[in-house]
Order: C-alpha cells, then structure tokens, then sequence
C-alpha cells in the first residue's frame, strides 16, 4: 500500500460511521473539568476510551494523579519503535467545558451526538474530543496500512483539565520532561482559519488577566450632598484605564507593546483575512494598533481588554456615590512582551498618571509561543498536507488565541505544529457546539498524510541535507 492509498482509504473510518460511532461513546461522558465533581468521570474517560484506544496501537499507558490537588488526571503512552527514528508527542484534552443543556436548541443536547447534515452536535465534537479522535484514528490507519509499525515512536498526552486553564501540566511536564521529550509536537485544538482552508499554527498568543480596583470608603454617599467632594472610583478607575489603552483600542504604555513584526510572520499573514463567516461580527475599521492588516492586528500585535467594569448597583442604580470599582482586565501579547513583569510596569505607569490609589493584581497567565514559519518541520508539514488535499494550507505563526502550548515550546523544549480540525462558527465553548463532518473527513486525511510521512523519514529529519520525498 502506498501514500495515496493510505491517504485515500482513510476517509472510510469517517464515511463508513466507524468515527460517529468512537465520538458518540466519548461526547456521551460529561467530563466537564469545571464541575468539582466530574473527577471520577475525567478518569474513566482516560482508563477506558484513551487507554483502549492506544493500547490497540502497542503502547503503554500511565494514568497520572495531578500535581495540583483537584486537578483532573493525565495520561501518557508510549510506543518506542528504534532509537534511530523520529519521535512525535501528540497531546489532546478529554475534558470540556460546562454542558449547558438548558442553553442549547431544542432537539439538542450536549451529551448526544444529533447529526443534521454535515453538522454533528454535541459537547466536545469540535473541542477536543473529536480533533484527538480523529488523531488517533489516524495513527492506527497508519500502523494497519504498514503491517504493524508505525516508522516512527509515538508518545501521547491526554490531560483532562485544559478547560480549567490546564492546572498541574507545567508541572507535570517539568517532572517529566525526558518522558514527554521528542522530536516534534503534532497536536490538534483550536479552529481552522475558515473550514474551506486547511490550517496550520505554530503557537498562540499569551494572555494575562489582571486586576484593577479602587476601594475608597465603606459606604455611599448621597451624590446631591456629596457631589463634588467626594473622588468617585468609577470616575477615577474609568480614567485609569484610559491612561492604559486609549478609546481606539491602541495601547498607551509602551512596555505593554507589542514588538516589531517579524519579516516571516509578516509574510506568512498577508494572505490571511479573519472573520468573514456567516455568524462572525464585522471587523472595526480603525480599532486596535495603525497601520497593520486585521490578521496581524490579532495575530501579531498586543491588544488590552476590559472584560468586565462594576461600580455601584449597575441593575439598581441610587443617588449615591460608589464606594468602589473594580475592573477585570486582559492582555493578549506576542512572543518577546515582558508580560511577566506586567504587574510593576502597571503599577509604575498608575503611579506616574496619578491613580497611586488604584490597586493591581495579576490573577492567571499563560505564556507566548510562536515557531517561525521557516522552521523545517514546519516546510515539512505544509507539504504533506498540500499533498493530501491539494490545497495550500494557511500559516498562522500563532493564534489569536490562548493554549497552553509553552509547555510543549518552553518546559520540554520541541518545535510545535498544530493542525486543527474545526472551524470559527463550531460554537465551542456556547450552546449547540458542532463538528463540519467535511472537515473532519479531510482531517483524517491530513492527518494520515502526515504520520504517514513521519514514517518514511527513517533517521533523517527535516532540514538535514538529504532532501525528504514525500511518497
């Protein structure tokens, strides 16, 4: 059997219902990493569904408790085939977010796979659970087509609270570091750029969430009596944060910045338009950073939110000045921003502007991460996939977005390729989540392709003289 073959024959686990049949089992277990009392059904999910799975490939899995006391288990398998080949992680997440049966359309329901067209509802079609299903499905194709072996050695992690901001995987991947080392990260998450495109990221944005308050006084005070003596901190807070970003959404501290674009994340980007789906918003002309595109305004450039602003009784208002404010801030930020030293540099800025009274406190981080799009695994990946399908994939040098890719980049220290098998309207994370059945059929494609190549690099590795031929 040859690439095509392999590449072409692997859409029957899609069209055959094989697929339908492995995510039915796997969305029908709420495994929601939100609910404090999900633990039992996050390990099931990993000692029954994972484990069958990827024992049926010869590999050898370990169930881990989490470092982070509640913290939802982790598993990791291994197959080693011969110290001379190339070794993948691929990595995915069983849990998911909160069902919310009540929000979904009638004939709906999170925990049953309903099936209109080429759409499939249910909680965790298209985050995670049918992206490493299919990832799996893939690599068992693979092994079938080449007798029992791989070509490659395969490690996998499975974490089960990624939806609750992954507690316990950096320190779990510090722990294991050499377990989990290899020669590249394949992973599936997050949307394609449009579900007609083939994607490709290589990173994501980080993102820090933080803090502003102002507590002045314990009660309220009539502003007719006390108007115009009494500082009001939702006057004071509100001008804080214009200090901060100003009211055409471009940053004014410029620690906060984001640095200079770089000439191949640039030219990676100048073909790429987000939004543009039925479902997505129009994109503000003139908001966020001058004199960039839209994607690099959201994939290369920093931006600062405010999520949330509460003064007073927003829903009952009184003639009284507030006591307090409290703003709920975020800043999504690109590799090379000192994001680490936000709470100093917003401190010192406040200090500067006059507002020493407002308070600053960091409340959750995840780091940057960006591969270069001229990294060799990268020309490697984009080529195998154009092979499949066809279809120049796009390179997103990083999502808009956050995941918990530093650990992968940082902690263990791999190149990390991501292909994602969902699209921007799938509605992850609301009401009436869905999987395209299409792209789920080309991503099985893709996917085969991909580890089928893996497995013809022998002892090579991409970039090394030998030129790779892809079969």
């Amino acid at each position: 059997m040859n690439r095509g073959d392999v590449v072409e024959n692997s859409a029957t686990y899609v069209d055959s219902g094989a697929f339908l049949a492995d995510l039915r089992r796997r969305v029908a277990l709420p495994t929601e990493s939100q609910d404090h009392n999900s633990l039992p059904v996050l390990q099931s999910y990993l000692s029954g569904e994972m484990s069958s799975a990827l024992e049926r490939l010869g590999a050898v899995c370990s169930i881990l408790e989490n470092p982070v006391p509640g913290g939802g288990p982790f598993l990791i398998a291994h197959r080693h085939e011969d110290d001379s080949l190339p070794t993948v992680l691929v990595y995915g997440h069983g849990d998911v977010v909160l069902g919310q049966p009540e929000r979904w359309r009638c004939g709906l329901s999170p925990w049953e796979i309903v099936v209109e067209g080429d759409r499939w509802y249910g909680r965790g079609t298209a985050d995670n659970k049918g992206q490493h299903t299919i990832n799996i499905a893939a690599l068992d194709h693979v092994m079938a087509a080449r007798g029992g072996r791989l070509g490659f050695n395969l490690k996998v992690l499975i974490e089960t609270g990624e939806e609750s901001g992954s507690p316990g995987l950096r320190e779990m991947c510090e722990q294991r570091a050499d377990d989990l080392a290899a020669d590249l990260l394949l992973a599936s998450d997050g949307p394609r750029l449009a579900a007609e495109r083939p994607t490709v990221f290589l990173g994501s944005r980080g993102q820090v969430a933080f803090t502003l308050s102002l507590d002045l006084r314990e009660d309220t005070y009539h502003s007719g009596n006390w108007g115009g003596l009494l500082r009001n901190p939702a006057t004071v807070l509100a001008n804080a944060l214009a200090s901060m970003v100003d009211g055409r959404g471009v940053i004014t501290v410029p620690e906060l910045r984001a640095p200079e674009i770089p000439d191949a994340v640039r030219a990676a980007l100048a073909d790429v338009s987000p939004g543009g789906g039925p479902t997505d918003p129009d994109i503000d002309d003139g908001w966020g950073e001058p004199g960039l595109t839209p994607a690099e305004r959201v994939m290369a450039a920093n931006s600062l939110e405010v999520l949330a602003f509460v003064s007073g009784t927003p829903d009952a208002p009184v003639n009284a000045i507030p006591a307090t404010a409290r703003a709920h801030c975020q800043l999504r930020f690109v590799v090379g921003t000192p994001w680490q030293e936000l709470e100093r540099i917003v401190r010192e800025h406040l200090d500067t502007q006059g507002y020493p009274m407002v308070q600053v406190r960091v409340d959750s981080t995840m780091a940057a991460t960006r591969l270069s799009p001229d990294d060799p695994w990268v020309r490697w990946a984009v080529a195998s996939i154009e092979q499949s399908t066809q279809k120049v994939p796009v390179i997103l040098p990083n999502l808009g977005g956050s995941l918990p890719n530093d650990v992968f980049a940082d902690v263990i220290g791999m190149p990390t390729v991501w292909v994602p098998h969902s699209y921007p309207a799938c509605a992850q994370h609301g009401p009436d989540e869905h999987l395209l059945a299409s792209v789920a059929r080309e991503g099985m494609q893709m996917m085969c392709g991909l580890f089928w190549d893996l497995g013809e690099l022998g002892s090579t590795r991409p970039g090394a003289p030998v030129e790779i031929g892809l079969r």
